[in-house]
């Protein structure tokens, strides 16, 4: 590929490269600071060196590469807020007792069932001075009152580090938090909340300010509720309020993007500004004077928008894209996208690990790398055909490229995603600039009528063709098997493919099917390797026992919940195990695995007598007086899962600490594993 002729293509993979060890690896911050400061020194000597001798053309090279690495390793450690010292994950909560916490509201986020929750900056903790993000969850029937973005706020509360999955393979978002700096959340008690007179004026606070006055003012010209919270979504960046039936209808439509601010939104408002401003004159002060207008519009639209990773990822590079244009100089899209990436994971290293970020620049590289070659198959000469066959190129292209990451990340294909993409992005295009326009005038108070009704319009279009496609459900795949292994071979597949299709050369053919060959080897050996594993699982669910045995890729579930089998957590668990529901069977007493017996014991506390169990699981809270069954039965470890009283859990614990018994309550531990 000749992109990676270029130098910066190179140096940024070694920053990336440097970004994932310091991720994963945590390393000394001294010695990674050091080793920095001797490479820019060995840098230096060699370039001072003779420039024409090999030797000195191979140090230069090698100390470029590697300060590129170190300068990846370093961003993460400036940017990890736990390595200051006065961040609040240095103070010493003992017990977890409550402290005294001042803070400033910095964002609303999504609601959860019964909590309102809000992103907060720590200021004092005890009258201490500490810093850093932490999660604020405030109870919906408690607290009505709605607080602003930049509210100052004082209460007693208790810092509670962010739990672990409680199940196997289910979503970590204790590791979500942690990627965007939050690692402990409180659950505010509304009585204890004191509420400063005067607000904390930053750029968040005007940012939510300018967010609130335009919804306000959609709501008084009477704006669907349903049709505002996508448009919120589409041009704000806003998406606390859409309901989950209608995300679930652009999941199922292959359209989920569209709620997303991306490239998509970026480029049409990007056209929108050249379009609006081309009565400026071409001249040098007249092309400066567009430049920096277009350059503080997406600015500001990318703070309007929360500064989420897709926004700021199409914003940065569109600015590229009209720094070019003001130069007069040809843009190297590829140029672009890598100058976009360093820039941005140079003061972010966490978006790289952000899903958005990965999919919007995956799909990017697709769209400019694979569908010029799509195109150049067919020239239709209708000019409508054209759009068509364009939209579709397009939307085939990026399809493409994130297929893998999806598959990863969500295990479903939208089937009709090319209908979707034919219908609405016409539409679509439509909606952006007729929004760009109202959000303008709803924040200067200048909404009329007859510009919000057609907007309010088409947005109910919108939702009822995405609906539409999304109502059948047979073309939608879900529920798709897909590990890290096949992530991997299956882009290689991908690769490999669209090289050969530029180029029909044997090697590329050769390289086709090595490819090809390694993805179905990988897969054989996955197969191989699930049919070797088995192990015996207690889930943790709240007032529910789930039991599951695995003997390959077969799963044989127990239960006394007919329902337990839609269970997301179960469905997660056979998803990445590859695996599928064998039998179901009701709970019984006694269990075997292994050579090991476990003994079951439910509300009733009946037991056999004689019985020597290796494990004892009590469901349902058994009515049993457990030191004296712990001095008859005489097990190895004690299992309490999630359908137990939480009141009874200490006292269970207590009495296993006095026979030198292990306790294991998932409540706490989570899932309880036995290979």
């Amino acid at each position: 590929m000749k992109v990676l002729h270029f130098p910066l293509a190179r140096i940024s993979i070694g920053f990336l490269l440097g970004i994932l060890v310091a991720y994963y690896w945590i390393p000394n911050p001294k010695y990674t600071f050091g080793l920095l400061l001797l490479s820019f020194i060995g840098l230096s000597l060699s370039f001072w060196a003779s420039k024409n001798t090999w030797t000195s053309k191979f140090c230069f090279g090698l100390l470029s590469y590697l300060i590129s690495f170190l300068i990846g390793m370093t961003s993460v450690m400036v940017q990890t807020d736990t390595f200051r010292k006065n961040h609040y994950s240095h103070f010493n909560s003992k017990n977890n007792k409550e402290v005294l916490v001042s803070l400033v509201i910095q964002e609303k986020i999504k609601n959860i069932q019964n909590y309102e929750r809000y992103v907060g900056i720590i200021q004092t903790i005890n009258n201490q001075k500490y810093f850093g993000k932490i999660l604020i969850n405030l109870p919906k029937r408690k607290y009505n009152k709605a607080i602003e973005v930049g509210t100052i706020i004082q209460l007693r509360t208790q810092l509670l580090p962010n739990k672990k999955p409680k199940n196997p393979n289910q979503f970590d978002y204790s590791n979500y938090l942690k990627n965007k700096q939050i690692y402990v959340q409180i659950f505010a008690n509304p009585e204890s909340i004191k509420i400063a007179q005067q607000a904390r004026k930053d750029i968040w606070y005007y940012t939510a300010k300018l967010n609130s006055k335009i919804t306000k003012n959609l709501e008084t010209n009477h704006f669907n509720p349903e049709a505002l919270a996508i448009a919120t979504a589409l041009i704000l960046g806003q998406r606390q309020e859409i309901a989950p039936e209608i995300i679930q209808d652009y999941q199922y439509a292959g359209a989920v993007h569209i709620l997303s601010v991306s490239g998509l939104h970026v480029g049409f408002i990007f056209l929108f500004l050249n379009f609006i401003l081309q009565t400026i004159p071409n001249t040098r002060k007249g092309s400066f004077l567009k430049l920096c207008l277009i350059l503080t519009s997406l600015f500001s639209f990318a703070l309007i928008a929360g500064l989420s990773a897709s926004v700021v990822r199409s914003v940065t590079m569109f600015s590229f894209v009209a720094i070019g244009f003001h130069l007069k100089r040809n843009v190297n899209i590829y140029h672009t996208l890598i100058v976009s990436i360093l820039l941005i994971l140079l003061f972010q290293p966490y978006f790289l690990f952000d899903v958005g970020f990965q999919l919007s620049y995956l799909a990017v590289f697709f769209i400019i790398w694979f569908q010029p070659i799509l195109q150049s198959y067919w020239q239709p000469k209708n000019k409508f055909i054209k759009y068509c066959w364009d939209i579709l190129t397009v939307s085939f292209a990026a399809q493409i490229g994130t297929l893998p990451l999806s598959l990863y990340y969500f295990h479903q294909f939208p089937g009709l995603f090319f209908i979707t993409n034919l219908a609405v992005i016409p539409l679509l295009s439509v909606i952006m600039l007729l929004g760009v326009l109202i959000m303008v005038l709803a924040a200067l108070n200048g909404l009329t009528i007859w510009l919000v009704k057609p907007f309010e319009w088409s947005i109910q279009i919108l939702n009822q063709i995405i609906h539409f496609i999304a109502s059948f459900e047979q073309f939608i795949i879900k529920d798709i098997p897909f590990n890290g292994l096949f992530l991997v071979f299956s882009y290689i597949v991908i690769i490999t493919t669209i090289l050969w299709f530029k180029k029909h050369h044997f090697n590329q053919l050769l390289c086709v099917l090595v490819s090809i060959i390694s993805l179905q080897s990988a897969i054989i050996l996955n197969n191989w390797r699930i049919a070797q594993q088995s192990e015996w699982i207690v889930f943790h669910l709240k007032k529910k026992t789930l039991l599951v045995q695995r003997e390959g890729n077969e799963v044989y579930t127990y239960s006394n919940d007919s329902t337990i089998t839609e269970n997301k957590s179960l469905k997660s668990y056979l998803i990445n195990h590859f695996s599928q529901i064998k039998k179901k069977e009701s709970l019984s007493h006694t269990a075997y695995f292994n050579g090991k017996k476990i003994l079951i014991l439910d509300s009733f506390g009946i037991f056999p007598k004689n019985s020597k169990p290796d494990i004892v699981v009590l469901t349902q809270t058994p009515k049993v007086n457990l030191d004296r069954f712990l001095l008859t039965v005489k097990p190895k470890i004690i299992i309490a899962d999630g359908s137990n009283y939480q009141s009874i859990l200490k006292q269970w614990q207590k009495s296993c600490e006095k026979q030198k018994i292990p306790f294991h309550a998932t409540a706490e531990k989570g899932f309880f594993q036995l290979n």
